[in-house]
């Protein structure tokens, strides 16, 4: 019997939890509701200990202490770039914790000789979180490997492909069905295998332009995992914080997959029909026009209206701090300065508004892209720095083109575009953007970083 006061403190966390996440729902608010979640995640590691006796405590301990120094050491290190492949490899660990979780409890049902007459929703959620817990598991890994470029980021598919991802399918079903019915640890550990074959095949075939959905999505499937656990063991915390993860991110998966133009039934099965989201990543030879730092910091001096797209190059050269400091000071000549934010800008979810919140630019700057897209027509120039496929004409001109149907930011729109970019190779979904071919486009080649503080000092030097 758990005591009241127990009860009490699980129900702080779990309000914690729901507190937490109404945070995180805003960049004003983000900080304080992370720390809110993580004091939730204290009181309840701390009311598990004190509430009851545990065996084997000094081992969970130590597990404990392991844990949370790798934690925190790899959260003091990671660089911004990296922070979409971290949070790919922790919500991996999570979906693998709640499979192992529920193999040990099939090994104990078994043990007690438990049929499914005496708990067959408990065994259900048993079959359920050993697949899911799987596929988020080995899924997350691929995905990190991707982002890391420890692996190629291309899509990868092989001759019989659909034939042996439709049989996973089948075989994750059936065996679940069959551990069901006949629990035992050797059908939980054969399930975890199939769910881990499931979770490389569900990401090997996705191209860069359909990442940030997949992190999504298999970090709604560690909830639902976290959830199901929480049933298992009768845990109504894990239970209530598994759930808020779970919906959580089925929610935003479900907004993602809108905000690129994609079927979230396609991400999941696309891969049965043997096609990929590979692109051309040829790069063509056709003739662009280039500036310098001082011509451009002409263009922007005498600009009334600016608008900044920031990518993924942005945060790769860590040119945040000389961008707000460019915008500052356009601003002090009199001109209106906005960054437009696309969904899917950077790796993951809300990436540009981590990576420009840590300059600390307004967030009253930040324009999503249903409210900014119309005022391109009025800009006098757009400075697209470090991105590449969210201002890409191929989404709407291109049929077949891996970014296909995406909604884009209309940079195109406006009187000049100045386009800063390291190289003229592809963006992330690997496709040549014709943007850079338009004749109100000016390109400034160079590392973001460099590149953006000779600008910057090149518009100090026309203000005095």
């Amino acid at each position: 019997m758990i005591p009241i006061w127990a009860q009490l403190a699980y129900l702080l966390a779990a309000v914690c939890f729901i507190v937490a996440l109404k945070g995180l729902s805003s960049p004003r608010t983000a900080r304080r509701g992370n720390l809110i979640g993580a004091t939730g995640a204290v009181i309840a590691c701390f009311t598990v200990f004190a509430s009851a006796p545990i065996k084997h405590a000094v081992p969970i301990l130590a597990a404990l202490a392991i844990g949370a120094a790798i934690g925190t050491i790899g959260a003091y290190r990671v660089q911004m770039t990296q922070m979409p492949q971290m949070v790919a490899l922790f919500n991996g660990v999570g979906g693998g914790a709640a499979a192992i979780v529920a193999v040990l409890e099939l090994h104990r049902i078994a043990a007690a000789g438990q049929t499914p007459a005496g708990g067959l929703v408990e065994l259900i959620a048993a079959a359920f979180t050993v697949v899911v817990g799987s596929v988020s598991f080995a899924g997350s890994i691929v995905t990190f490997l991707k982002l890391q470029e420890l692996m190629t980021t291309k899509p990868v598919t092989f001759a019989g492909y659909p034939l042996l991802y439709g049989l996973g399918l089948l075989a994750a079903v059936g065996f679940g069905v069959v551990l069901v019915w006949f629990p035992s640890m050797f059908l939980g550990l054969l399930l975890a295998v199939i769910g881990a074959g499931l979770g490389v095949l569900l990401v090997l075939p996705v191209g860069g332009a359909d990442v940030p959905i997949v992190i999504s999505l298999l970090n709604a499937f560690t909830g639902l995992t976290v959830a199901a656990s929480g049933y298992i063991l009768q845990n109504t915390l894990l239970l209530v914080a598994g759930t808020l993860v779970g919906a959580a991110g089925s929610l935003l998966t479900m907004l993602m997959a809108r905000a690129m133009g994609r079927s979230l039934f396609s991400t999941l099965f696309g891969a049965l029909r043997g096609g990929s989201t590979l692109g051309s990543t040829a790069i063509s030879d056709r003739p662009v026009k280039s500036a310098s730092p001082a011509d451009i910091a002409i263009l922007l001096a005498y600009a009334d209206r600016v608008i900044i797209v920031p990518g993924y190059g942005l945060a790769v050269a860590q040119a945040q701090h000389s961008l707000r400091q460019l915008a500052d000071l356009l601003m002090a000549r009199g001109a209106k300065v906005d960054y437009a934010i696309h969904p899917v800008a950077g790796r993951m979810p809300g990436h540009m508004n981590v990576l420009l919140a840590e300059a600390q630019v307004p967030y009253e700057q930040l324009k999503e892209m249903d409210e900014i897209d119309p005022e391109f027509k009025q800009a006098d120039v757009v400075l697209v720095v470090g991105a590449n496929d969210v201002v890409n004409p191929a989404a709407e001109t291109t049929p077949g083109a891996p970014i296909y149907g995406m909604p884009i930011l209309h940079a195109n729109q406006a009187r000049q575009v100045v386009f800063m970019k390291r190289s003229m190779r592809p963006g992330f979904a690997g496709i040549e953007n014709e943007l850079l071919y338009e004749p109100t486009t000016t390109l400034l080649f160079g590392d973001a970083k460099d590149t953006m503080s000779k600008l910057l000092a090149e518009v100090k030097a026309l203000t005095v």
